[in-house]
């Protein structure tokens, strides 16, 4: 295993190098100034060229990659343009709002998506399983902007039962640790924190689980009913086990290998849809900030938020790999 671990780790590289040259090369590519926006109008030449010094762009494409590149590897992301903060201090504060809403949505789509899928296996051709997958086939089909919306009105506008956006109540001062609120107030047991935090993240997590939720309800429906039809399953049911047991037990771990990595590879999505999710509901998060830098030209801070955003999703899908050990003994990572 730890052979497998560090053969995995060293393929990281140069998946996140390829990564890098893309979105480097790419932001050049966007036509603009980024000294010319920075100036406005009233600038003079002079100015415009002191600037492009100050930011190191007046030098060929490939010097300024090798510096950035020179700087990643020793934890440097450069300074945003936009607010000359470190890039790392800038996606460290929205960082945690991300993986908060990330994780929510993926504790979501994971429960009820696998909820929804053995139990309409277990009922094939039932109204249950007809209603679920009617149901799976339009959250699948619905965008993740218009279910967001949607749910602001229903339950936000018109009920009034949840918040329309934000983190936490404006009124709850709370001690910043990790970022995250909700586990912020776990850490200081500040249970008014984490009932604010809960409630706010509720409508998001459900606005960008949905889909995926979807996908793993298909999913596990699909490998149930399969895994249900084996003998092992019958000689189960014919040694006199419960159904229950016989379904937990036996059928679920093994139809759970698709569904693991169907959801290593919507954390991924869950990532991107978060751009969106957290523009609708005002959420200070990674895609958020990504929008804003994009808007603002701000090339240090967009390819910093990307390199992350990169990092995180391919260390999950590692996770997954982990996972399937546990999941089915046969495998073995030699």
């Amino acid at each position: 295993m730890l052979k497998f671990l560090r053969r995995r780790l060293l393929q990281l590289a140069p998946v996140l190098l390829g990564v890098s040259i893309l979105v480097f090369f790419g932001m050049h590519l966007i036509p603009g100034d980024v000294a010319q926006l920075l100036l406005g109008d009233k600038g003079t030449d002079a100015d415009l060229q002191r600037i492009r010094h100050q930011l190191g762009l007046d030098r060929p494409v490939y010097i300024q990659y090798v510096r950035f590149l020179g700087g990643i590897l020793h934890g440097d992301f450069g300074v945003s343009i936009r607010t000359r903060q470190p890039v790392i201090w800038e996606i460290g504060q929205a960082l945690p709002v991300t993986v908060q809403l990330s994780l929510a949505a993926l504790v979501f789509a994971v429960v009820f998506g696998l909820l929804i899928g053995v139990l309409a296996a277990r009922y094939p051709r039932s109204a249950l399983d007809t209603g679920s997958m009617v149901g799976v086939l339009v959250g699948v089909s619905m965008p993740v902007f218009w279910t967001g919306i949607l749910l602001l009105l229903v339950f936000g506008g018109i009920l009034g039962w949840l918040p329309l956006g934000g983190i936490i109540d404006g009124n709850l001062g709370y001690r910043r640790m990790t970022g995250a609120p909700l586990l912020d107030g776990l850490i200081s047991g500040s249970w008014a924190v984490v009932g604010s935090s809960l409630r706010h993240i509720v409508l998001p997590a459900v606005a960008l689980g949905s889909t995926a939720m979807a996908a793993v309800a298909r999913m596990a429906r699909s490998t149930m009913l399969d895994v249900l039809g084996l003998d092992f399953i019958r000689t189960a049911r014919a040694k006199g086990l419960a159904e229950r047991r016989v379904v937990s037990r036996h059928a679920l771990r093994n139809a759970l290998l698709p569904v693991v990595t169907l959801v290593g590879l919507q954390l991924g999505l869950l990532l991107s849809g978060a751009v969106l999710t957290e523009t609708i509901f005002a959420l200070p998060g990674l895609g958020r900030l990504a929008i804003t830098s994009v808007l603002a030209r701000d090339y240090p801070l967009v390819q910093g938020v990307v390199l992350i955003a990169a990092a995180v999703f391919v260390v999950a899908n590692l996770l997954v790999d982990v996972l399937y050990v546990y999941l089915d003994p046969r495998i073995r990572y030699e």
